[in-house]
């Protein structure tokens, strides 16, 4: 073939490389390209909903290892066996948008997501600069402003960014920022004990954050809950006297708006008052439940978020705007942003371009190649409008409070608390136990309960619901409504499969 194309008119050789042409194989790999779609759709968006597919079909890892067979060759692989091995990552996988995925805080497929995401994934852009992504650049502006009414601020800023504990790590070093700006360049050495606030049930990505920007997690201050989770401000005021007391230096408070076991809401306007006393950035991480300001009636959830300095917001999870797709978004509106992050690269965010540099974005962000996320929830806004993402919300609510109505009639069946939004926590308690004495003895059994029911629904295929302990209670269920492709026929198989599962033990 070499030989050929040596032999070809103004062939040109290079240190044994012919230049001539493109070496790609543009109509072949379009034909895969057609044909892996067409195995995508059937495969995975037409069997979205249908109920009678498995959520999952297990493997144990060695034995998957050699399904997949995950070895790389020396030479590539024809394109049926490629073909083949799409069919089996599809089959082994978790379908995640299965009416019966309720594992995680995100679930279902929203199809408009689906091709936004499809048409960002082929045009391959990377959203820093107007010149090489300027639909995209203007799309997040577009989306960061309506989210930013949302939340009841007049102006603001914001950047979407790989995940809500990435928003949380933003809104931290920014509060720091803001709190002693010469940090920037300076570094920690000069700097006070900086401690910050947050409750208990606050997300793992504050320790992670405040490890990650050397302020260490000694200095995170966990504030004690209420029975249903939510931050006791009481404490929160205390906690905040004791670290001045200390000499330490207060700088943040993150509030939770739908945390992570419980779906529990802290009182935001209280909170904010202590913050306001004190001279504290408030923080509220409502990666889970900021979507609830959407909805007219459960808005309500989050009074008082917009007395927030910043928010995390992430729309993938109960509006179904596809992994990732997470905002951080802030009050501050003078530029404070790219002031704490801008590092101002000469190759890139150049001053003398031809077009307005306000639009060249990227210096916001900690990243350099940053995804169009924004696109996907654009897209899937601009197909439903408002009214059709706040009908999502009121709908996986009243399949919530569905839910738990049907689990106070089951025997057998103990709720944690009455939730407030769409996390369902409760034992299933088995029949050999429902006699038993209240005591260790007893806990300790049904302890041992939900992860031989997970074991069985994973292997079986039937369905995926999580479980945990949780602060001195023994393991429990934690269902998570979200997906609108669940009926309330889903709510009484989730119900009728745990019996099932169970009945044995």
């Amino acid at each position: 073939c070499k030989q050929e194309m040596l032999q070809k008119k103004n062939a040109v050789l290079v240190d044994g490389v012919i230049l001539n042409g493109p070496i790609m194989d543009s109509k072949a790999g379009e034909k895969f390209v057609e044909e892996a779609c067409k195995l995508i759709m059937a495969e995975v968006v037409q069997k979205a909903d249908e109920v009678t597919e498995k959520v999952c079909e297990w493997q144990a890892p060695e034995t998957l290892k050699q399904i997949l067979d995950l070895e790389m060759r020396d030479t590539g692989e024809c394109h049926q066996k490629l073909l083949q091995l799409c069919r089996d990552v599809i089959q082994y996988s978790v379908k995640t948008n299965h009416p019966r995925f309720f594992n995680q805080l995100y679930a279902g497929l929203d199809y408009y997501s689906l091709v936004a995401r499809f048409i960002t994934e082929a045009l391959n852009p990377s959203v820093y600069t107007y010149e090489v992504s300027p639909v995209f650049l203007l799309v997040e502006e577009a989306v960061i402003k309506k989210m930013i009414e949302f939340i009841g601020w007049e102006e603001g800023d914001g950047i979407f960014n790989p995940g809500g504990s990435v928003s949380n790590m933003y809104a931290m070093n920014l509060a720091r920022y803001k709190f002693c700006p010469e940090i920037k360049e300076k570094g920690l050495s000069g700097l006070p004990r900086l401690v910050l606030f947050a409750s208990e049930e606050c997300h793992y990505s504050m320790k992670k954050a405040a490890s990650f920007l050397g302020i260490g997690t000694e200095n995170v201050y966990f504030i004690r809950t209420d029975e249903r989770g939510k931050m006791i401000p009481e404490e929160l005021e205390k906690q905040v006297q004791r670290a001045r007391k200390e000499g330490s230096a207060p700088f943040l408070v993150c509030a939770t708006a739908g945390t992570t076991v419980l779906g529990a809401f802290d009182p935001l306007d209280k909170i904010a008052d202590i913050c306001e006393k004190h001279g504290l950035w408030l923080h509220v991480d409502a990666s889970w439940g900021g979507s609830a300001l959407i909805s007219r009636k459960h808005c309500r959830l989050l009074h008082g978020i917009h007395r927030a300095d910043s928010v995390a917001w992430n729309p993938h999870k109960m509006l179904l705007a596809g992994i990732q797709c997470c905002a951080l978004l802030v009050k501050d509106n003078s530029g404070l942003l790219k002031k704490c992050y801008s590092a101002e690269a000469a190759y890139l965010f150049q001053q003398d371009k031809f077009y307005d540099v306000s639009y060249d974005t990227g210096d916001k962000s900690i990243q350099c190649s940053r995804r169009p996320d924004a696109f996907k929830f654009w897209l899937m806004w601009k197909a439903l409008g408002t009214t059709g993402l706040e009908e999502r919300v009121n709908r996986a609510l009243a399949l919530t409070r569905y839910l738990v109505e049907e689990i106070k009639k089951r025997e057998g069946f103990q709720l944690l608390l009455e939730p407030e939004y769409a996390n369902v926590c409760f034992w299933y308690i088995p029949p050999s136990l429902r006699k038993m004495e209240d005591g260790p003895e007893f806990w300790q059994k049904l302890h041992q309960v939900a992860p031989i029911i997970k074991e069985r629904m994973m292997k079986k295929g039937s369905m995926m619901l999580g479980y945990q302990p949780h602060r001195g209670k023994v393991n429990f269920f934690r269902q998570v409504v979200i997906s609108p492709q669940v009926s309330r026929e889903d709510m009484d198989f989730l119900l009728d499969e745990i019996e099932l599962l169970a009945k044995d033990l």
